[in-house]
């Protein structure tokens, strides 16, 4: 489920290994201004409004510094949820600012090549989310979200000796989701 906070991270997009500080000088509320007009103005670009966004996040009220500064805008476009999520940068208000830029981008994409290149340019996004209600593939796999590769192939191999569709109680679904989520862990390490 996707939630202001705590941060909900899209499942298979990886994290920032280091993070640096940015040139911006925007503050957290400048930020998030910046962000809302951009989705704003984005789906007037697009003539296909933007709507049902979550920004979330690790700041609560009282922690504007969490250790981890990450920041992913969810929001629904033409049809489909979308994810822009940052965490190179070691503040949010740098992040969010980040995100605020990419949508610009994609606005000044939409400009000089249309609708169409931008739909295109955000398959990959929308590909790269999981179906709603999926879950994620640590909690599949039964490890913690920063568990070692081998750890995450002991997993699948003992899970996968359950859930075989050859094995009382297993199905091909079951095996499916299984081979999926082990696909995505090795995706997350690399």
């Amino acid at each position: 489920m996707t939630t202001p906070y705590p941060l909900s991270w899209p499942h298979g997009m990886p994290r920032a290994k280091s993070r640096r500080t940015s040139q911006f000088r925007t503050s957290l509320s400048g930020a998030l201004a910046n962000v809302r007009d951009s989705l704003r103005r984005f789906g007037a670009d697009s003539g296909r409004p933007v709507s049902e966004i979550i920004i979330s996040s690790n700041v609560s009220l009282g922690q504007d510094k969490p250790s981890d500064p990450g920041v992913a805008v969810w929001f629904l476009w033409d049809g489909e949820q979308r994810c822009f999520a940052v965490d190179i940068y070691g503040k949010p208000a740098e992040n969010l600012q980040a995100i605020h830029h990419v949508l610009e981008a994609r606005r000044t994409e939409m400009r000089h090549a249309g609708v169409a290149m931008v739909k295109a340019a955000m398959a990959g996004f929308a590909a790269a989310l999981p179906p709603p209600g999926s879950k994620p593939w640590n909690e599949i796999l039964g490890v913690a979200a920063d568990a070692s590769p081998a750890a995450i192939d002991a997993a699948y191999r003992r899970l996968a000796a359950e859930r075989h569709p050859d094995k009382p109680g297993g199905s091909e679904a079951m095996m499916a989701e299984l081979n999926a989520a082990r696909d995505q862990a090795r995706k997350a390490h690399r």
